[in-house]
């Protein structure tokens, strides 16, 4: 529930921030990325308890991140404003927004992961990647026990917290109604990566044709890049059943690490993409760096 709390509270500030014409505005905003980065940062414990390093150095730099965000708004608050901060409160707001929603209702949670879990398995079907199934979609609760969604007497309308590391997961079946050992949650959706876009496109000042243009672009190609990368994980998983490194079984290493380089790889490329359609975004994005790698240096001419 304080996660939820501090997400809620950061997002209203953030909305404060980029939508309201108040002076104080930046100050506002100053607490609305503190509040986001400890929302980020208190949910650091569960990947520890999964060891998945990528996601606790990212949750562990949340807050410091949100408190130098916040000095550079007070900055502004005394002098100019940002337009790169501006648009940077937007972009996470419009992007937390939606996802908070999907993942704090549980309708929502579930049709998001039978969605993409169904059309995985039809790919996979299609190909020749095998004869997967969708098997139940079940309710992990807090005790450590299941029960089917369609039994579950919780709130599925909204619910502050999480129940378990993965509430809601679609199980996958072979062609005789076995389970493959895998399931379908909502990260394996793609819908953080596609949020991030939709956020930083509908939060930038540019004609709604360009925009609606790259969003017609990137969203489509993440869903279908995702579609191949569950699908590849799969195979892997069932192709190489006693594979071992370091001790990982191959669906952890393809899952928490190769997966992980190419979707960061893919989003590169989608980010090269929006630049060149929106060329706005590509200075916005250097403004925020310039206290990381400094301001570029001036060439002159003779």
């Amino acid at each position: 529930m304080l996660s939820t709390l501090l997400a809620g509270a950061g997002l209203a500030c953030l909305a404060w921030g980029f939508h309201s014409r108040s002076g104080s505005r930046s100050l506002v905003a100053a607490a609305g990325w503190v509040l986001m980065g400890a929302h980020f940062t208190s949910t650091i414990g569960s990947y520890i308890a999964i060891w998945d390093t990528v996601l606790i150095i990212m949750t562990a730099a949340a807050l410091p991140i949100g408190v130098v965000l916040a000095r550079w708004e007070l900055k502004g608050y005394s002098s100019v404003e940002d337009d790169a901060l501006v648009w940077f409160r937007g972009m996470v707001l419009w992007a937390g927004l939606p996802y908070m929603l999907v993942d704090r209702v549980p309708w929502l949670n579930v049709l998001a992961i039978w969605f993409v879990a169904w059309q995985t398995a039809v790919f996979m079907r299609w190909s020749g990647g095998g004869d997967i199934q969708l098997g139940e979609t079940n309710v992990s609760l807090a005790d450590g026990t299941e029960v089917a969604w369609a039994d579950w007497q919780g709130n599925k309308w909204f619910m502050f917290e999480p129940l378990s590391e993965h509430t809601f997961h679609t199980e996958l079946l072979n062609a005789s109604g076995e389970s493959i050992g895998i399931n379908f949650v909502l990260a394996c959706t793609a819908l953080q990566s596609m949020i991030i876009f939709v956020g930083a496109v509908v939060a930038l000042k540019a004609p709604w044709r360009r925009r609606a243009r790259a969003l017609l672009i990137t969203i489509p190609t993440i869903h279908i890049l995702n579609i191949f990368r569950n699908a590849g994980i799969i195979w892997l998983h069932g192709a190489y059943p006693n594979w071992q490194w370091l001790g990982m079984d191959m669906f952890h290493f393809a899952h928490a690490y190769l997966a992980k380089i190419a979707a960061l790889f893919a989003m590169f490329l989608m980010a090269l993409v929006l630049f060149e359609l929106l060329p706005k975004m590509h200075s916005h994005v250097l403004r925020l760096m310039q206290p990381i790698v400094g301001k570029p240096k001036s060439t002159s001419t003779r």
